[in-house]
């Protein structure tokens, strides 16, 4: 497996999150729960992967997208990169909603 990704060459997958999934005053607070799932997220597969989770204002734009130095990837592109890492699009996107799920019970309990 590879590690020691330079930066300019990891894998971006930007994460936009709803602002319905925090409930009826959800998108009052969603700006403000993607900055918390940030701070609880930074250390979230940084060997070879930079995460953005950012509300998804726009509902025209995917829920999930990958890019490399700023461009994007496709779907399969992602997956043919995370294969050198022993992961694939469909497991990285379930373990990060999973978190989400967690991260939203604790921010809406506090």
């Amino acid at each position: 497996m590879i590690t020691n990704v330079p930066e300019e060459k990891k894998l971006t997958f930007v994460c936009r999150v709803e602002g319905g999934c925090l409930g009826p005053e959800g998108e009052k607070l969603v700006a403000r729960f993607c900055g918390y799932a940030m701070d609880e997220m930074e250390s979230w597969h940084t060997d070879y992967l930079n995460l953005k989770i950012l509300p998804r204002i726009d509902k025209t734009m995917p829920e999930f997208d990958y890019q490399i130095s700023g461009r994007g990837l496709s779907r399969d592109q992602a997956g043919k990169y995370l294969t050198l890492f022993q992961q694939n699009p469909d497991a990285l996107e379930d373990e990060l909603n999973s978190h989400l799920v967690e991260l939203i019970n604790r921010y809406l309990d506090r």
